[in-house]
C-alpha cells in the first residue's frame, strides 16, 4: 500500500509555555539555518513547522511570532552549511540581508540566501498578535546546475511569487505543504525535481543571463507551466495549442515538441484532463442533479456526442452508466453507514 509522504510535525504547544522557545530554538540547531535568534515573545513563543522530505529538496512550512535572527561565521562552522535557502513569505513583512545586500519581502514574495554566508532576517507583522507564516525549502548547493558565484548576486534578494514562474512555483510550494497527505512517498524524488526545476527557472529568469539554466531544466519548467496553464483554463472552448503558445510565448511548433518527449500530444493532453474532470463531477453525489451535458461543459466538451465517444474510448463504458454504477455505489455505502450509526447516541 502507498504511504503517504515522510513529514515530520514540529509544535511547541505541546510543551509548558516556559519551555517554547528553547524548544523552538533546539529544532533550528538542527537545520542548516541555524542561528542566533531574538524574540518578544520568548516567554510563550506559540510555534508550529512541519517538514516534508522531497528527496533532494526539504520543505518547511513555519508559523511563529515576530522574531529577529542573525547568522554568524561561528553558527556556520557548527552546522553543515553546503544549503542554499529559499523562502516564501505568507503572512507578515521579512527581512533579509546578506553582505551588504538586502530584500523586504511581503506576502507573496521570495528571497534567497546561502546558509555558508553570514545572514541577518527579521520577520515582523502589522499586527502584532497575529502570527507570521512562511515556506523554507533547504536546498544542497550540488541540487541546483548553477554555480554559487553566478547565484551570488541575487542573495538577499527579493523576488516576485505572484507573476511568472514565480507565480507557478509558490502555487506549487503552498499546495504541497498545505495538503500533504494527498501524495504519496514514492513520489517524494519526482516531487523534488519539479520544485527545483522550477526554483532553477525562477532563480535563472533573475540573471543577467538565463543561459546559465541547462535546456533540459527550462524544458521541464516550461512543461509544468504548460500544464498548469491548460489545468486552469480547460472549461474555456477556445483552449487550442495555437493559444497556449501565445500564453506561454513560444512557437506552436516548439509546443509540439515540448510534449513529444512526454510521449503524447497537446490536444491528447487536453483531451486527458478535461476527461479527468468529467469523470471526477459525474462520481460526485453532490452533482447527482447536474444533465451529463451541463458537467461535459463545465469542462470544455461543447458537442454531446464527441463527449460520449470520448469518454467510451477512455473508461470503457458511457457517462450515464459510469454515473449510475458510481452513485449506486455511494448510495449503498451510505446506507451502510446509516444503519451502522442508527443507535442511540450518548
Amino acid at each position: 500500500m502507498d504511504t503517504e509522504l515522510k513529514r515530520q510535525v514540529f509544535d511547541t504547544e505541546q510543551v509548558p509555555a516556559a519551555e517554547r522557545f528553547g524548544l523552538w530554538l533546539d529544532m533550528l540547531a538542527s537545520t542548516p539555518g541555524l542561528m542566533r535568534v531574538r524574540t518578544e515573545h520568548a516567554d510563550n513563543f506559540v510555534a508550529r513547522s512541519e517538514f516534508l522530505d522531497l528527496g533532494p529538496m526539504q520543505l518547511v512550512r513555519h508559523r511563529y511570532p515576530s522574531l529577529d535572527g542573525v547568522r554568524t561565521r561561528k553558527l556556520i562552522q557548527r552546522t553543515d552549511a553546503d544549503y542554499y535557502v529559499l523562502a516564501l513569505t505568507l503572512a507578515g513583512t521579512g527581512i533579509a540581508d546578506q553582505e551588504g545586500q538586502r530584500g523586504i519581502c511581503r506576502p507573496g514574495d521570495f528571497t534567497f540566501y546561502d546558509c555558508a554566508r553570514p545572514q541577518e532576517l527579521s520577520h515582523h507583522g502589522d499586527d502584532g498578535d497575529q502570527p507570521l507564516r512562511s515556506i523554507v525549502a533547504f536546498i544542497p548547493y550540488e541540487a541546483l546546475p548553477l554555480p554559487n558565484r553566478r547565484l551570488a548576486p541575487l542573495f538577499a534578494g527579493r523576488m516576485s511569487g505572484t507573476d511568472g514562474i514565480g507565480a507557478l512555483l509558490a502555487d506549487y510550494l503552498i499546495r504541497l505543504t498545505n495538503h500533504p497527505e494527498q501524495y504519496h512517498a514514492a513520489d517524494a524524488e519526482r516531487l523534488g525535481g519539479v520544485g527545483l526545476d522550477l526554483v532553477s527557472t525562477m532563480l535563472g529568469r533573475h540573471l543577467v543571463s538565463e543561459d546559465a539554466v541547462p535546456t533540459e531544466v527550462r524544458r521541464r519548467a516550461l512543461l509544468a507551466q504548460v500544464r498548469s496553464h491548460v489545468r486552469q483554463h480547460l472549461g474555456d472552448a477556445a483552449l487550442t495549442p495555437q493559444s497556449i503558445a501565445d500564453a506561454h510565448h513560444v512557437s506552436v511548433r516548439s509546443l509540439h515538441r515540448l510534449f513529444e518527449a512526454e510521449e503524447t500530444t497537446v490536444a491528447a493532453y487536453i483531451r486527458d484532463e478535461r476527461l479527468e474532470r468529467c469523470r471526477r463531477d459525474l462520481a460526485d453525489p453532490a452533482l447527482a442533479d447536474r444533465p451529463i451535458q451541463l458537467v461535459a461543459g463545465r469542462w470544455g466538451f461543447r458537442d454531446k456526442a464527441h463527449f460520449s465517444r470520448a469518454f467510451r474510448a477512455a473508461y470503457a463504458e458511457t457517462p450515464q452508466a459510469y454515473r449510475a454504477r458510481h452513485l449506486e455505489a455511494a448510495r449503498i455505502v451510505n446506507t451502510a453507514a446509516s444503519a451502522v450509526n442508527s443507535g442511540p447516541t450518548y
